[in-house]
């Protein structure tokens, strides 16, 4: 499943014009993981580097990564679960890749300078209060952004062109598979859908 998870999003950061390295091919089991080993994967955007403002939030999609230069990624695809602040809590292994050693291990090969971090995870919890204090814990723990699956999976079906054969990256080429047989609708088109459906019911007199 892991590696199902970091196909997702390498495609992800690929389809916005980053450059993806994978430090690490290796699964690490029955010991601490070194500095280095924390690192799931690295982004860079090429062309010189310009000024990154992180936005507030803490939830991004594409936009927010529109000036994001360079950074480091942590994936969590959790996909039972939601992200708690308990889950978050118990697990203080997950902010592991925002500390200072493997911030360092990152430049090694990023280079000098400014390294987004990043938290790709399956989703928070859906009450507004339990999330809001989520995200507090991811800031208070040196996230800048988090990405969600979903997010990803929305962007990257829209991306998707059905006219185009897919054949270098099988995640993209079933997408476009499913979408040509109308088993994936893009996210704009399901929210006009909604929209229209809400608009008759309306038009409707009792």
């Amino acid at each position: 499943m892991a590696s199902v998870n970091e196909q997702i999003v390498r495609e992800y950061f690929e389809t916005l014009g980053f450059f993806v390295i994978q430090p690490n091919k290796h699964q690490v089991a029955a010991r601490h993981k070194l500095d280095a080993e924390e690192i799931d994967l690295l982004i860079a955007r090429p062309g010189p580097a310009g000024v990154f403002n992180t936005p507030k939030k803490v939830v991004w999609g594409a936009p927010d990564l529109a000036k994001v230069q360079r950074a480091i990624v942590s994936i969590r695809g959790w996909h039972t679960d939601r992200f708690s602040p308990a889950v978050l809590k118990k697990n203080p292994e997950i902010f592991r890749f925002t500390e200072l050693p493997v911030i360092k291990e990152a430049r090694k090969l990023l280079g000098p300078g400014t390294v987004t971090k990043i938290l790709c995870l399956s989703d928070l919890t859906a009450t507004a209060a339990p999330q809001e204090e989520a995200l507090d814990l991811m800031r208070q723990g040196g996230i800048d952004g988090m990405l969600s699956f979903r997010t990803m999976l929305l962007e990257l079906v829209e991306k998707v062109d059905v006219s185009k054969n897919y054949e270098k990256s099988d995640l993209l080429q079933t997408l476009r598979i499913l979408k040509t047989y109308g088993l994936l609708k893009d996210a704009q088109l399901e929210l006009f859908a909604g929209k229209r459906k809400k608009s008759k019911r309306q038009d409707v007199k009792p």
